[in-house]
């Protein structure tokens, strides 16, 4: 259900293969005055799509997974002609997503039931308590551009499955596999729930005014200012924003899997993931070792798009130049750089794998996001001291610690500033669809995922408080002598404090 303008609009939706400067497709851009049209549309359906319950719409969420499994390749095709990604980038995409829908199919009627709560004390027994999901009419999800298949419908998926419809709003970078996904809902015979607005600022600012809803994913700096823009109109809000993920490696960690698991969590996606390895702190007595598996691994990585490589260009000359800057800037300031530091000759916004060291945190490679193939490692004498230097950092995504010891590791997990930590691994949280996947302060508000709150964050808790029996207060009401008022006051009290003082015992 993309927007049709009112007025004939300009063809700035042209997209370019950022690897070879090919035109990968074009779009139309929506204009921004049509976008309540666009969002009364979907409102009006989501009534009978929410009508249909869970067990209508699992079949139609199941449709649509297998829709997606079927065209798997055309989607992938297109992916990498619009990012610029490696064949191996771009094929992690559509099973997350598949997975998603299919763990949101098994669990969604549990999750979206009523559920019958307790009374609070003995007096309020007379009471039945159910607390019921009502979902969000219209969920407006504003994608970003480095995973434009996964990041545009991995939380869509839970609020559909919540009953809501979603409007949709690709970066402008990458708006053609969109198009694509939307086609796929329709031929998949589900109901126009879903719609698309093309565009950039204007078209997110509309889409934050028409929704019921906002999830964001991107930079902290444009989710800050989707949030004020939603305050509006008091527009509820899920913010998935920036990260600077830290990495310890204990003295006792296996170092092959340590040093693996850094160069793909760093390099992968062109190091252009919010939860990528954007920085490493190495226990003294195994520094050496790690830095030179680091350096094996990264020499045998193969940088370009489409088949047969690791992984391939960042999405434009912008970022590259956010790359090479902190990698200069970290080498005037005393860094060394051990493999690439420097753009290749040719087409295409590639860069190269990069490996740092004699980093500190007076750099911005330790300190800023950097969203490209950098890994910047930090040699520190004890685990205080990396935890302290993890924690040092506006952001709060998720990190990782390496250890043999699966307690010491999980007891140094905690004491991580941030929403998520994989032990002896990287990144695997995202497959953990039963966990929260959100970030602590300027990484995020709220979380994707969770198992069933995945679903219920897209849904107002509504409470329906009903007798279980005929007796009603009748003429008790506005009893208010002054007899009755000091005998329901004892009453009161004595019900009230009688758990408390049995606890204070």
């Amino acid at each position: 259900m993309t927007a049709t303008p009112d007025v004939e609009l300009p063809d700035t939706g042209t997209v370019r293969n950022p690897a070879t400067g090919a035109v990968a497709g074009t779009v139309r851009w929506t204009d921004p005055a049509d976008v309540p049209r666009v969002a009364a549309r979907l409102r009006d359906a989501q009534k009978q799509w929410e009508a249909r319950g869970p067990k209508g719409r699992a079949k139609v969420l199941a449709r649509y997974a297998v829709w997606m499994g079927e065209h798997r390749d055309e989607i992938e095709s297109l992916l990498i002609k619009e990012t610029g990604k490696s064949a191996t980038d771009a094929a992690q995409e559509v099973p997350l997503l598949i997975m998603i829908a299919s763990y949101y199919i098994k669990t969604m009627e549990k999750a979206l039931a009523p559920e019958t709560r307790p009374a609070a004390l003995p007096f309020l027994a007379i009471k039945k308590v159910e607390v019921h999901y009502r979902p969000y009419p219209v969920v407006g999800i504003v994608a970003p551009w480095n995973y434009p298949v996964a990041n545009l419908l991995m939380d869509a998926l839970a609020a559909l499955a919540a009953g809501c419809a979603v409007l949709l709003k690709p970066s402008e970078r990458t708006p053609l596999t969109a198009e694509l996904l939307l086609r796929g809902w329709l031929d998949s015979g589900a109901p126009e729930v879903m719609g698309i607005v093309q565009g950039a600022r204007e078209a997110v600012e509309a889409v934050v005014d028409n929704s019921d809803y906002i999830h964001f994913t991107g930079s902290s700096a444009t989710g800050a200012k989707v949030m004020e823009r939603a305050a509006r109109r008091l527009t509820p809000v899920s913010l998935e924003l920036g990260g600077k993920d830290p990495m310890i490696v204990l003295e006792d960690a296996d170092i092959e899997l340590a040093a693996n698991a850094a160069v793909w969590g760093a390099m992968f996606n062109a190091g252009q993931t919010c939860v990528s390895v954007e920085r490493v702190y190495v226990l003294e007595p195994v520094y050496d070792e790690f830095v030179d598996a680091v350096v094996r691994a990264v020499e045998n990585l193969k940088v370009g798009a489409g088949e047969g490589y690791d992984f391939g260009s960042l999405i434009d000359d912008s970022q590259v130049e956010v790359t090479e800057r902190h990698v200069r800037e970290a080498v005037a300031a005393g860094a060394r750089v051990l493999t690439g530091g420097k753009r290749p000759g040719g087409p295409g916004s590639f860069y190269p794998p990069t490996v740092l060291v004699d980093v500190d945190h007076s750099m911005a490679c330790m300190t800023e996001e950097t969203f490209g193939p950098t890994l910047p490692i930090m040699k520190v004498a004890s685990v205080a001291e990396a935890i302290r230097l993890a924690n040092d950092s506006p952001y709060g995504l998720s990190a990782s610690v390496f250890s043999k010891d699966i307690e010491r590791a999980k007891s140094i997990a905690v004491q991580l500033d941030c929403g998520a930590v994989n032990v002896n691994d990287v990144i695997s949280n995202l497959m953990c669809t039963t966990a929260p996947m959100g970030g602590w302060k300027n990484s995020g508000i709220g979380a994707r995922f969770g198992g069933p709150d995945g679903m219920r964050k897209f849904c107002r808790q509504e409470a329906v408080v009903a007798p279980r029996t005929n007796i009603g207060a009748g003429g008790t009401y506005y009893n208010n002598s002054l007899k009755a008022l000091k005998r329901m006051n004892k009453l009161m009290t004595k019900l009230a404090l009688a758990r408390p003082r049995r606890v204070a015992k």
